[in-house]
């Protein structure tokens, strides 16, 4: 597969484009932004941690009945993937309360939920991802409702799997953030990552911190973080 032309670069990752139309090359960077970009940084092999983890967890929920962009491997950094045109909702899910969660509603961080909630953001740098509703998707044509409920449907799936997943490597799935695309004939599949960028993951025995907050609240130990989530996920404990 011959890579070709940059087609993007976000904050994470560039995509280029490849001698198939509907197949381009996601490759991972080391860079790291929050709060908007306001804070940036970078985070050694923190590229090689996403990709590879992000590969593994697709495949995993690909197996479990999710679609998924995947398609395969390249390298430590790159991946082939299907060319989806990203639908521009932020889909988070909650498990227990943290980050933007505790401090909207001014609950401790740290309260596990009775079951898992669902929130979208729209995803618009201009605007700074503001909350929305199902209601308020579909008014901006973001989504149709069908369209929503299948989102909604493989998150849910998301969680079950991936929940049960990290528990079996002694962590704690606390939150998580999904992105889907449609792909050319219009079929709905998960996309972006699922890494220490994307969810907060909490030793369970020590609720130590695995993820991107550690760079988010200068806690330190960042790559160590990052290297730890994914030798459990390697290793499988």
């Amino acid at each position: 597969m011959e890579k070709k032309e940059q087609l993007y670069e976000g904050k994470a990752k560039k995509v280029y484009a490849t001698d198939d139309k509907d197949l381009v090359i996601v490759s991972y960077k080391d860079d790291a932004t929050a709060f908007d970009g306001l804070k940036k940084g970078t985070i050694a092999g923190k590229g090689v941690v996403n990709n590879l983890m992000t590969n593994r967890m697709m495949q995993l929920l690909e197996k479990a009945g999710v679609p998924t962009h995947f398609v395969k491997e390249l390298s430590e950094r790159e991946t082939l993937v299907k060319k989806v045109h990203i639908v521009p909702l932020e889909v988070i899910i909650r498990n227990v309360s943290a980050g933007s969660f505790a401090k909207r509603y001014g609950v401790e961080e740290g309260i596990p939920f009775d079951e898992p909630t669902i929130e979208f953001s729209y995803k618009n740098d201009d605007l700074h991802d503001p909350l929305i509703n199902d209601y308020h998707a579909i008014a901006l044509h973001l989504a149709t409702k069908e369209e929503i409920a299948l989102i909604k449907q493989y998150a849910f799936k998301v969680n079950d799997v991936l929940k049960a997943y990290f528990l079996t490597l002694g962590v704690k799935l606390i939150d998580f953030k999904l992105e889907f695309g449609k792909t050319a004939d219009g079929t709905i599949v998960l996309a972006d990552e699922i890494s220490p960028d994307t969810c907060r993951f909490w030793d369970a025995k020590t609720d130590e911190k695995l993820d991107k907050d550690r760079f988010r609240r200068d806690l330190g130990g960042v790559e160590d973080a990052y290297r730890e989530i994914f030798k459990r996920v390697t290793e499988g404990k």
